[in-house]
């Protein structure tokens, strides 16, 4: 597609030697407004090279510069140069590449088939799968599919929680109370009252920890009956959880958690020992990391188990010798920051020049309006019961508006996720967020809701006016202020794709998809789109066309569906 700011880059640089063609293209702006034109190059910079005053160099420039067919008018306010698109050679652009791209606009090679891990979700097995792990879920799930939309071969993981003292707890608590009939009737939340009675009981009787710590040992020993109990509580866990996957139809290509990992520890904990980078501290082994202003890397305990960071240490090493990763991406909380910048500088420590292509996207915090959620005290909201709440919600307003509507079930499943996710994904990451039912279940204003029936009232826009597209368009009837407003935010749409992916922030395309929305409305309320002039007609319908496509495609790299009729 034409880069008109790589034709401002070329207009520059015939006239500015003194700046190369990175450093003008750095300094070129977006203005505030579009009064102020499509792009605007600051000359402060040139003041020293030319000895000018700023506002004469720009005056200066623009003389030089003169006419350009991709460009109505080059102008300076002050000391900056101002460039205009042409707004015909804009519609011809977007529209052709619209039309040759379809449902792939916005799509580009620039991964070059190289491969990119996101490893995200990884609930931990025998806990709820509540509303904290919503965020790296759909955060996840939207950056695997951003990154294999631009190119990349992509690979989704779930690192499931599937190891550690928590099971020592589990084995323990089940030995003592459980009941493997009720287990299996409800297994997550009867396995949640185990862990919470055990963790209760706990408290005041401290030897139950060490019991815990001895099932855990037994476990990374091969103890028949503990790698049995195990197994077990992974399988039916994991049966629970794919019925919020399937939900929001998320897959991954492996579920390979922390117990995959169990029998390579021993090889990094030899291999940190041979290149002298263990210390023995109380019985337990540690890597010293007090130069970098960090606490020690706990890597053994003194009973000889191991720990989170042994094992994300032995993950990555085997992730970059089995996948030969480009980018090797986590999605886990701000939380964990400090443990991942630990975990990261003793894989560099190592040696291994490729820990610098270990990526921690942290996102911010769910809490609940009266408090933080706590697996260990049971204060949890399912995220299966948000999903199906959400769903029932929409149905209900889907039976007063729409009662006639085909696949209504389908429908209302398809808005009612979508507006849990768009929710999600409409801030930035990093940011806390309190979880409120009430937030979640309305459908005005900035909503995946919204969006969707945009989606949906131009699909059927389409229908009543039989588009076609390929029928020829006059690009010169798409010139009115709303018009270009909505091809302006098309046009922006593939390089908004590529910041999601290059800052990891889905949220740069749900902003993106909700002004173009709003944009395709304001037009709709001001315009008729079906007249009976056929060239008015195929020039409209053709934007409407555009509108739908870019919106589902930014929906779809979301993880969401548009439902074509609502």
């Amino acid at each position: 597609m034409l880069d008109f700011k790589v034709k401002v880059i070329d207009l520059l640089q015939e006239e500015i030697d003194a700046l190369s063609r990175e450093e003008i293209s750095a300094l070129i702006e977006i203005p505030p407004s579009y009064d102020l034109g499509d792009y605007a190059f600051p000359v402060f910079r040139l003041s020293k090279v030319f000895r000018k005053a700023p506002n004469i160099i720009a005056e200066e420039l623009v003389g030089k510069l003169g006419q350009n067919e991709y460009f109505e008018k080059i102008e300076n306010k002050g000391p900056y140069v101002n460039f205009f698109i042409n707004r015909a050679k804009l519609v011809e652009t977007v529209v052709e590449e619209v039309r040759a791209k379809a449902d792939n606009y916005g799509a580009t090679d620039v991964g070059q088939g190289r491969t990119v891990i996101v490893e995200y979700s990884s609930p931990n097995i025998a806990k709820p799968f509540h509303i904290g792990h919503i965020r790296t879920t759909v955060i996840g799930n939207a950056l695997y599919k951003i990154y294999k939309f631009l190119g990349f071969n992509t690979i989704a993981i779930n690192h499931l929680g599937d190891y550690g003292t928590q099971f020592g707890m589990l084995i323990s608590a089940y030995k003592k109370w459980g009941d493997r009939e009720v287990i299996e009737q409800d297994p997550i939340n009867e396995l949640l009252k185990l862990y919470v009675r055990f963790n209760k009981e706990a408290d005041e009787d401290e030897s139950l920890r060490d019991e815990a710590r001895y099932w855990f040992k037994e476990l990374e020993n091969n103890n028949e009956e503990a790698y049995a109990l195990w197994e077990w509580i992974r399988e039916i866990s994991l049966k629970e959880f794919n019925k919020v996957y399937d939900m929001l139809n998320i897959k991954f290509d492996s579920y390979a958690g922390e117990s995959f990992y169990s029998d390579k520890m021993p090889r990094v904990i030899e291999e940190l020992k041979e290149k002298d980078l263990l210390k023995e501290s109380e019985g337990a082994y540690i890597v010293d990391l007090e130069e970098y202003d960090m606490p020690p890397a706990l890597i053994q305990k003194s009973d000889g188990s191991t720990l989170y960071i042994t094992r994300d240490i032995a993950a990555a090493i085997y992730r970059k010798e089995h996948y030969d990763f480009y980018k090797n991406i986590y999605v886990v909380a701000s939380q964990q920051n400090l443990h991942f910048k630990q975990w990261f500088k003793v894989l560099e420590l190592m040696g291994y020049e490729w820990a610098k292509d270990c990526i921690h996207v942290p996102f911010g915090m769910v809490s609940l309006e009266d408090g933080t959620l706590s697996t260990r005290k049971g204060r949890v909201v399912f995220l299966e019961d948000v999903l199906k709440k959400a769903v029932a919600g929409i149905m209900e307003i889907m039976e007063e508006r729409n009662p006639d509507l085909e696949n209504k079930e389908e429908v209302a499943k398809q808005v009612g996720i979508g507006a849990v996710v768009f929710q999600e994904l409409f801030n930035q990451r990093i940011k806390d967020y309190v979880f409120s039912w009430d937030k979640v279940l309305s459908f005005e204003g900035e909503t995946g809701p919204y969006v969707q029936y945009t989606h949906a009232r131009a699909n059927s826009l389409l229908e009543r006016g039989s588009f076609n597209i390929a029928d020829d368009v006059d690009y010169g009837l798409l010139l009115s202020e709303d018009e270009i407003n909505i091809i302006r935010l098309i046009y922006d749409f593939p390089k908004v794709v590529i910041d999601a992916m290059e800052k990891y922030e889905p949220f740069y395309i749900t902003r993106q998809v909700v002004e173009i929305a709003k944009a395709f409305n304001k037009f709709y309320n001001s315009s008729q789109i079906i007249v009976e002039d056929e060239e008015l007609k195929k020039a409209r319908l053709m934007l409407t066309y555009m509108v739908k496509n870019t919106i589902k495609i930014g929906l779809g790299l979301l993880g969401i569906e548009a439902p074509n009729k609502m």
